[in-house]
């Protein structure tokens, strides 16, 4: 059995504070050996940064601020972003993007922070680590007026339409997948447009703690996912592409590797 990579991984949440190096060490012997820790918010960079000086050798990092967060940024945040990314160096921007579900921050405070990450992005060279929900139109505008100059982009966490799909495939995106997949009653449209997802663009994820598999066997009483429920997610997936196991575990693990590293 190939080894896998789960590129999302919000270790930095107060859930995994007190068993993390357990958490990690039950995924590594279960063959998820690769883990992209996701930052959201500069606020939490120091812990981001003391999680990754652990485990540097099987992690890639990245920096930037969730839409969430983006009332948070001004002139002077941007400038210490830019200054954070140049000092440490991560391996890609982000997580950047839109949401338009919560909306914990204004349309304008949103449009504003992912064009300026993106910018960064381009200026850096660095890939773009995205977030999209229920604003596919405004995201994909944007996406398109830089896309000539992105280095790499990875919409992580897909749960969109066959016809959304299309849209970031044409503009050269990964795509990465979570648990979200393994629901069949939500999920007839997502269920579908995976088949159509070309191996070489594909990359798997928990988004851990949050989107734990509906159909797990054994949940966690604290329902609290974790990446070695990758290995549950990969079955499906590869299940749902009519691909065997191992060659969806070889491509996706070779695709983080490239995103990320080079």
């Amino acid at each position: 059995m190939h080894d896998i990579a789960d590129i999302a991984c919000n270790f930095s949440s107060d859930r995994f504070d007190s068993d993390l190096d357990e958490i990690i060490n039950r995924a590594v012997l279960n063959k998820v050996t690769k883990f992209g820790l996701i930052c959201s918010r500069l606020r939490d960079l120091d812990k981001l940064l003391e999680i990754y000086s652990l485990y540097s050798k099987q992690m890639f990092f990245t920096i930037g601020v969730h839409p969430h967060h983006a009332n948070e940024v001004n002139d002077e945040y941007l400038k210490s972003i830019k200054d954070t990314i140049n000092k440490y160096n991560p391996h890609a921007i982000g997580e950047t993007g839109l949401d338009f579900f919560r909306n914990l921050s204004t349309y304008e405070e949103q449009i504003y922070a992912f064009e300026e990450q993106v910018k960064i992005a381009i200026d850096t060279n660095k890939p773009l680590f995205l977030h999209q929900r229920d604003s596919h139109d405004d995201f994909i505008k944007i996406l398109r007026k830089y896309s000539c100059d992105i280095n790499k982009l990875v919409v992580h966490c897909f749960t969109g339409t066959q016809s959304q799909l299309e849209d970031y495939l044409e503009l050269g995106c990964y795509i990465g997948i979570t648990g979200w997949i393994c629901d069949e009653k939500r999920n007839t449209e997502l269920r579908k447009a995976v088949k159509n997802i070309p191996l070489s663009k594909l990359m798997i994820e928990t988004d851990c703690p949050y989107l734990i598999p509906k159909d797990l066997p054994n949940k966690p009483k604290n329902n609290r996912n974790e990446p070695i429920n990758l290995n549950h997610i990969a079955s499906e997936i590869a299940m749902l592409m009519e691909i065997d196991d191992d060659t969806l575990r070889k491509e996706t693990y070779i695709n983080s590797l490239n995103f990320f590293e080079s």
